[in-house]
């Protein structure tokens, strides 16, 4: 078996400035704290003899190898990303950074945010603006309706609120 992966779609290179932050806070804890505290860890394990047989060496090369791995992608990764901080000019349409709320068909509402590939997470509603659904709503406002092809089929939804604040994407529904 081949080890070759067909090339990915390049993710786009935005993100929010929570964002970008979280990711400098972890280069910085990967670097400054987990990366030396895995070093001595792979020292003392090295100091044991017979690396060949040292289940803790090999562990521990790993470890640093991953970490390294991390540190190399978040450092290339943040320079090359654009941090939106900004409201649109037209706050009532869905862009970068909108948290909607939008219906499907069966009457069941979901809260979303569009966030950049590097923030996402399904736990608090937040999905990259690469995905489907994030690609279906941009631009669209309270009362439209579109469709999304979703990895379990094709799907209608209609946008019920939309802002640009954490708490309020409801109340700038229906009004």
């Amino acid at each position: 078996m081949s080890r070759w992966r067909a090339p990915q779609a390049a993710s786009t290179a935005i993100i929010t400035a929570d964002g970008h932050r979280k990711l400098k806070t972890e280069l910085d804890h990967l670097w400054r704290e987990r990366r030396p505290e895995v070093v001595r860890a792979l020292a003392a394990a090295a100091a044991e003899g017979d690396r060949s047989e040292n289940a803790e060496y090999t562990y521990r090369k790993k470890q640093l190898g991953e970490i390294d791995r991390r540190v190399r992608y978040l450092s290339k990764r943040l320079e090359s990303l654009k941090i939106v901080d900004q409201k649109p000019t037209d706050a009532r349409a869905i862009f970068f950074g909108a948290w909607f709320e939008v219906e499907d068909e069966t009457g069941e509402t979901q809260r979303l945010r569009i966030v950049g590939p590097d923030e996402t997470d399904p736990t608090l509603g937040w999905i990259s603006i690469d995905s489907p659904l994030a690609r279906a709503a941009l631009k669209k406002r309270i009362d439209d309706e579109f469709e999304a092809q979703l990895p379990g089929g094709r799907r209608r939804f209609v946008i019920v609120g939309v802002s640009y604040e954490p708490g309020d994407a409801a109340e700038n529904g229906a009004g």
